[in-house]
C-alpha cells in the first residue's frame, strides 16, 4: 500500500473538507472568517455545475490535507488557468511531501487542462509556505495588491452609484 494518496474528493469527504477548512483558518488567524457550512461547501462543489473542486491527500489512510482550486481566465495569456483558492496540510504530518504532491497534482492537471499558468495567493507573514512555493519554483507577484469586497462593502457598492472621486 503506498502511503500517500492524492485523490478527487468526493460528496461524502465533504464533513472532512469542513473540518481541514476549519484548522486552516485557525492556522491562518482567520477563524472568525470561517463560515462556511457543509450544505454549502456540498452545493458550491458537487452540484451539477460546481463552482470549484478538491483534491484531497491521505496519509496512511488517514486524511492528511486539501487542494480546493477552480478556473479563471487570463486575458493576457488567451486561456483559462487553474486558481489554488487553498491548499493545506494538517500540522502533524508536514514534511512528508504531501503539500508537493497536491500542488504537483495540480500542475499536472492544468497540464491536461490546457491550462496558462496555476496560480495563488499566500499570507505576507506565512514563510514556511512561501519558502515552499520559491523552492518548487513559484515567482512572487510583486506589485500586484489583492483587492476584496465583501459583507456590507459588497451590498453598499452594488445598490450605489458612481462616486464623485471614482479615477477608472
Amino acid at each position: 500500500m503506498t502511503e500517500l494518496l492524492i485523490r478527487k474528493a468526493t460528496v461524502t469527504d465533504v464533513p472532512t473538507i469542513r473540518s481541514l477548512i476549519q484548522e486552516l483558518a485557525i492556522y491562518e488567524k482567520l477563524e472568525p472568517e470561517m463560515r462556511a457550512t457543509e450544505a454549502q461547501l456540498a452545493t458550491a462543489l458537487f452540484s451539477d455545475t460546481p463552482d470549484a473542486e478538491v483534491v484531497m491527500a491521505e496519509y496512511k489512510g488517514e486524511a492528511a490535507g486539501f487542494a480546493l482550486f477552480f478556473h479563471n481566465f487570463s486575458t493576457f495569456v488567451g486561456k483559462r488557468g487553474l486558481y489554488l483558492e487553498d491548499l493545506f496540510v494538517r500540522e502533524h504530518l508536514r514534511g512528508k511531501g504531501i503539500g508537493f504532491a497536491l500542488i504537483s497534482h495540480l500542475a499536472k492537471l492544468a497540464l491536461e487542462r490546457d491550462c496558462g499558468r496555476l496560480e495563488w495567493s499566500v499570507l505576507d507573514w506565512n514563510t514556511p509556505a512561501i519558502d515552499f512555493y520559491r523552492a518548487i519554483g513559484a515567482q512572487g507577484m510583486n506589485g500586484w495588491t489583492t483587492q476584496r469586497l465583501s459583507d456590507d462593502a459588497l451590498h453598499a457598492l452594488a445598490s450605489s452609484a458612481l462616486p464623485e472621486t471614482s479615477s477608472p
